[in-house]
């Protein structure tokens, strides 16, 4: 009698752990890159983008690499002390990696670099949780931003809307963010359809 597939366990997914293996594997390519660039200067960021730090990243390849990720793998390609470091004074480096930060490793000059990094600042559209940089506010009255096909969306947004021949109108004053204070769900995804901007990939 054949056997009953009818319990058997099947995984739906073939993703693999990022194992022993890879974490040699960054530890080796940093090592590499060390022997490679001329110097290496830690930065930290704040409300990192993938697509928006990958141009970046794109745009500086020629000079450049940069590591982002484990703190932990990065120190220990560094060396966490002077007995393991990888060259005089590295171990240094490796106590400066706390938090959201990375390591790039460039033949750039001093000046070009502090220029580069000093200027970097990328807009994009705001997330829930992210801080408003400014108050915003829609004033009664006709929304013309606005097709009255959006006029259902923004009133599920808290909106106090409506259609005055075929034109979405707004009742009364409404507040979408006040400056200094988070974004709720619906305010990010108002201010996603009014094109507003509120927050940077910044690198410092």
């Amino acid at each position: 009698m054949p056997k009953s597939k009818r319990n058997k366990i099947v995984s739906l997914s073939k993703t693999k752990k990022k194992g022993r293996e890879h974490k040699e594997s960054i530890v080796n390519a940093i090592r590499e890159a060390v022997e490679n660039y001329n110097s290496i200067y830690v930065f930290s960021f704040e409300n990192m983008r993938n697509l928006k730090f990958k141009e970046f990243r794109e745009q500086l390849k020629p000079t450049s690499r940069f590591f982002l990720g484990s703190n932990k793998a990065i120190q220990v390609a560094l060396g966490r002390s002077a007995s393991d470091e990888i060259r005089p004074g590295l171990y240094k480096v490796s106590k400066l990696l706390l938090g959201d930060a990375g390591l790039f490793l460039t033949n750039m000059t001093r000046e070009e670099v502090e220029s580069l990094f000093n200027n970097f600042e990328e807009a994009d559209f705001a997330r829930t949780g992210s801080i408003a940089t400014e108050k915003v506010e829609l004033l009664e009255g006709a929304l013309d931003q606005f097709t009255h096909e959006m006029e259902p969306f923004l009133r599920k947004q808290g909106m106090p809307v409506r259609l005055n021949k075929g034109v979405v109108e707004l009742v009364s004053d409404f507040v979408v963010c006040e400056e200094g204070k988070p974004l709720s769900p619906e305010s990010a995804r108002i201010l996603v359809v009014h094109v507003l901007y509120f927050t940077s990939l910044v690198i410092i």
